[in-house]
């Protein structure tokens, strides 16, 4: 197994000059280094091809013991030294102080194809940020982050990538729903990828400790490394690159939106520096589409995270990361006016998103209304949001009195459409109607269209469970089936129409597919 390894980060930024692995306060450093926990009796449960391929490796490396080695933290790859990056964050809206990578290890960073990597092991161990927990991660986290991170992928949503899933042969304790109930589950390691690992508390750090020196020299590595396009740093390409993290920030969760997709735990520690979606704990897709709906038991009183206010906690996340970068720029204007077109931008995307999921790719009268009044509709009896927007890709322009059939199979509960809602749906089909014949394209060219648009696959709560409770008996299979069902998500796959169904009633309050927390 050769990997062309081209470590960046831990040669061009500060250090902590503590080599010991234990708890602590590291300043003016981002990152300690710390070395992967040895497992007992590892083993490979899966890799991505795809992955494997990015970094210039092969299935045969895959199958390897060197593989399974380096990938489970038990051997090190030469002349690496592998580190925990230090950042703090806001969690809940509250300031969290240090916070740091208490289960996560970067192995090295991999050059292929002009393509830079830095690889990750999830779960591989204490680190001098792991405060009062064990480093530790369990299967069914595990299996949670590698498919969903690969199936985002597929969906088109800028990510983190994930390589390999293992079994470490370690027991590991976890309390899952925070109630007194812990007992030992099998211990897991994923392998994560991505051009960089760091996230908006990376710099909140620096600022909040009043150590401009150290911010300044990791904006400007991350502005050579990451984006060089902008120029020198300076003031302007400062704000400039401000900018352009706002601007994918915002491609990112109108992406979750168009998707279902709720991160569950949007705190400023976990969001990318570059707009990638990262840290996959308690994450869910929409079943009845709901806009007040968050998977994160934790914030089910407040429901912060909810599904409907994500792109509004982008924005607060954005205005604590300008924060962190003032002291290097110094003036507030430039900040605040990126903040405020991000807020004028996602209005105009969102809609924008919203009349493509209905087929509507002209600009006409009428159409916030339109997509008001669906939205407002779903809502009043739960309708599966997956199911919905891809079954109404085959209502014709000729299908005036047959709309609300056509997209029956999305109600949950049937009988509730009825009297009033069934008015209500009945008005709305009559209005969009009459907007399809203002577009231009025939209805097998929409159709296309939105179907490209709408996935009829996403990784559903209760699917991931499915793998999850096999996995816990020895059967690996399903982990590889959802794999590779994943990889399409926006084609028909017809051998594959058992997984184009409403969450069963035995999933509806079932721990793992409708209540979830940041254990793992």
């Amino acid at each position: 197994m050769i990997l062309n390894i081209q470590d960046k980060f831990n040669k061009a930024l500060p250090a902590d000059p503590n080599k010991n692995n234990t708890i602590r306060q590291v300043t003016a450093s981002c990152y300690s280094y710390v070395s992967p926990s040895p497992t007992a009796n590892p083993l490979l449960l899966h890799s991505s091809t795809e992955m494997l391929n990015e970094l210039g490796l092969s299935a045969e490396d895959a199958k390897g013991s060197s593989f399974l080695k380096v990938f489970t933290g038990n051997e090190l790859l030469p002349d690496t030294h592998p580190y925990a990056m230090c950042y703090g964050g806001h969690q809940f809206g509250h300031w969290a102080g240090q916070l740091g990578d208490g289960r996560a290890i970067n192995l090295c960073e991999v050059e292929h194809n002009n393509k830079n990597w830095a690889l990750q092991l999830k779960g591989a161990g204490r680190t001098p940020y792991s405060r009062s927990a064990d480093g530790l991660a369990v299967l069914r986290s595990s299996i949670r982050e590698y498919l969903c991170s690969e199936a985002m992928y597929h969906l088109g949503v800028p990510t983190t990538r994930a390589l390999s899933l293992a079994l470490t042969g370690n027991d590991v304790l976890r309390d899952v729903m925070y109630d007194g109930n812990a007992a030992y589950e099998k211990g897991a390691i994923v392998c994560r990828t991505a051009a960089s690992f760091l996230r908006f508390g990376s710099f909140q750090i620096f600022a909040a400790r009043q150590d401009k020196k150290t911010l300044k020299t990791l904006i400007d590595y991350t502005i050579n490394k990451h984006y060089s396009h902008l120029g020198v740093p300076s003031k302007d390409v400062y704000i400039d690159f401000f900018k352009e993290v706002a601007q994918r920030s915002l491609e990112m969760v109108i992406h979750w939106q168009r998707i279902g997709f709720v991160h569950g735990v949007m705190n400023t520690d976990n969001l990318s520096i570059l707009g990638l979606t990262i840290d996959y704990g308690p994450y869910g897709w929409l079943e009845g589409y709901d806009h007040g709906w968050t998977p994160n038991t934790t914030d089910s009183g407040h429901k912060r995270y909810r599904y409907g206010a994500q792109p509004e906690i982008v924005h607060w996340n954005l205005y604590q990361l300008a924060n962190a970068l003032y002291p290097v720029i110094e003036e507030a204007a430039p900040l605040e006016s990126i903040l405020k077109t991000f807020v004028e931008q996602y209005k105009s995307q969102y809609l924008s998103m919203m009349k493509s999921k209905l087929g509507l790719f002209e600009d006409k009268d009428g159409d916030a209304k339109l997509v008001y009044d669906v939205e407002s509709i779903l809502q009043d009896t739960e309708t599966d949001m997956t199911i919905f927007f891809r079954l109404l890709s085959g209502v014709t322009k000729e299908d005036k009195e047959k709309g609300l059939n056509k997209i029956s199979d999305a109600f949950y509960a049937p009988s509730e459409v009825q009297n009033t809602l069934k008015s209500k749906w009945e008005e709305w089909f009559i209005a969009y109607h009459n907007r399809l014949k203002q577009e231009p394209f025939t209805d097998t060219q929409r159709q296309t269209k939105m179907n490209a648009f709408n996935p009829k696959y996403v990784l559903r709560n209760y699917m991931a469970q499915l793998a999850i409770d096999a996995a816990d008996k020895g059967n690996y299979d399903m982990i590889e089936e959802l794999y590779q069902l994943l990889k399409k998500p926006y084609d028909e796959q017809k051998e594959q129409e058992k997984w184009f169904v409403k969450r069963p009633e035995w999933a509806r309050h079932k721990v793992g597919c409708s209540m979830l927390s940041c254990s793992s």
